[in-house]
């Protein structure tokens, strides 16, 4: 089985950086479907697997979101004060949850993702996007916000995109900036949220290899390595391809992950 589940998790990390690159999406709506079936496959408890795709996932977006990080800050397209401010936010948020996730059972984790699933999908799929009507909050509405997107994005695994860019943009930032400055916010909530499931998960039973607390090292290495690799050429292709028809495409699929994803722990 070993030979077998690296070439899963090395097709699973070409697959996210390509998807990343390609659509400008977070690896988690994918990884974390994926990775519980796998882990399901692998045999691992049935009640820890969900929790193990979410900190791997979540271990997993960290070189990519440096990566995207520079990216951006280079074209300028990062506001750092915005970042400054929301960031304290964000890692409490972040870490706090992953406590909340370690509670919650692996069924409802699942129901939980799935529904957040649907939602991205919808979003995607209309392309719906907020009107702007107000200026940022100040430090403390910030921080607050910080710690909702911080909270959610920790327990479905993602770097926050999928939150920070409405939010941002709602509040008449610049939708280059949004996503510039999103890009940037999803360092502290990968490793707020690495933490925290390493935490959280040291104590738990979960036998196997390269299982350090609820992250798996192997996958983690291997989808990192092939997610780097993958995003320069998802991004090349994005200038050649229809994109808004292939995010409908993925709005799709990803209503098929949802479906995957329950029926791996139900």
């Amino acid at each position: 089985m070993e030979i077998e589940l690296i070439i899963s998790f090395v097709l699973l990390g070409s697959v996210v950086g390509f998807l990343a690159g390609l659509l400008g999406i977070g690896g988690g709506l994918v990884m974390v479907p994926v990775l519980t079936s796998l882990f399901v496959w692998q045999g691992f408890p049935l009640e820890s697997v969900v929790h193990l795709a979410l900190g791997t996932s979540m271990a997993s977006i960290i070189v990519t979101s440096i990566s995207s990080m520079r990216a951006h800050h280079k074209k300028g397209g990062v506001l750092w004060s915005v970042v400054k401010l929301i960031a304290p936010g964000i890692v409490v948020g972040a870490f706090i949850a992953t406590f909340i996730a370690a509670k919650l059972s692996a069924v409802f984790l699942a129901t939980f993702f799935a529904c957040f699933l649907v939602y991205a999908s919808a979003q995607m799929f209309l392309n719906k996007k907020p009107k702007p009507s107000r200026s940022l909050p100040g430090a403390g509405g910030l921080f607050a916000a910080g710690s909702v997107i911080g909270s959610i994005s920790a327990l479905v695994s993602i770097g926050g995109g999928t939150l920070t860019v409405p939010f941002l943009s709602w509040h008449n930032v610049d939708v280059k900036k949004a996503i510039g400055t999103s890009a940037a916010i999803g360092l502290p909530i990968s490793v707020a949220g690495t933490i925290g499931y390493l935490v959280n998960g040291w104590g738990v039973d979960i036998a196997g290899d390269y299982i350090f607390g609820y992250i798996n090292l192997q996958a983690v290495i291997l989808i990192s390595i092939m997610s780097f690799l993958m995003a320069p050429v998802g991004a090349h292709v994005a200038h050649k391809l229809p994109v808004p028809i292939l995010k409908k495409v993925f709005a799709v699929l990803l209503l098929g992950l949802a479906i995957k994803m329950i029926s791996s722990v139900i």
